[in-house]
């Protein structure tokens, strides 16, 4: 029996570093991993995800994306014939954006946000803002590898302006009760990771390795029964 390929998109920005905990049953999965690339002049989120999804090298795969890489993975599932899609740490429609993700629609707030912080988080991280925060930039300097304005710029816009409004039942969504980014009050069905943060992919790496092959292999109707 062939292994079940399982395809790994991160998030916005992001390295596949942020999968290095992840681990998958080998004689069962084989996983690969997918990068962000420098979108088009004027490329569309859809154009996007029908570019990367031609990089899927196998039949039936297993899209598995974390926050904006969940939202990516949906879209490419347009055009391949995935065996499963899975999201972590994400959202199936903008109906679950919450408030503050519309106010940035309506004003186009986001245009506002100084992309050059993130490229210059080295010298972000000199000032002392505290612990807390400062362990954060540590984590962003480490899985943030995407520092190229244009992407940053282009991610930040297809994430708010997405126009995704009906849900695909049967994308499965994996959601943390403490995700900051995107609160759970607004998120229905999903199989919720108590504790989990918006970067559980890094601290409940324990919990996915645990569930997500069972996740993976489950029907429909038990995964309706989960959710």
């Amino acid at each position: 029996m062939s292994k079940i390929p399982v395809y790994l998109m991160p998030g916005l920005a992001a390295s596949t570093a942020i999968f290095e905990r992840i681990a998958l049953p080998s004689d069962t999965f084989e996983i690969h991993l997918l990068e962000w690339e420098i979108p088009m002049d004027n490329e569309s989120l859809t154009d996007y995800a029908k570019r990367i999804a031609e990089k899927i090298q196998h039949k039936n795969p297993v899209l598995i994306g974390v926050s904006f890489g969940g939202i990516l993975v949906q879209e490419m599932a347009k055009y391949i014939d995935a065996r499963k899609v899975i999201i972590i740490s994400s959202v199936r429609s903008n109906l679950e954006f919450p408030r503050r993700l519309k106010i940035a629609k309506t004003t186009k707030a986001y245009k506002l946000i100084p992309m050059n912080l993130i490229l210059n988080m080295e010298s972000l991280a000199k000032f002392s803002f505290g612990e807390k925060v400062n362990q954060r930039l540590k984590l962003y300097e480490k899985f943030l590898s995407v520092r190229d304005i244009r992407y940053l710029n282009w991610a930040v816009e297809q994430v708010i302006l997405w126009d995704r409004t009906a849900v695909d039942e049967n994308v499965i969504h994996i959601h943390g009760d403490m995700d900051d980014v995107f609160p759970i009050k607004n998120i229905k069905n999903c199989v919720v990771v108590k504790g989990g943060t918006h970067i559980m992919i890094l601290n409940k790496y324990k919990w996915l390795n645990e569930n997500l092959p069972s996740i993976i292999l489950e029907t429909k109707k038990e995964a309706n029964v989960l959710l």
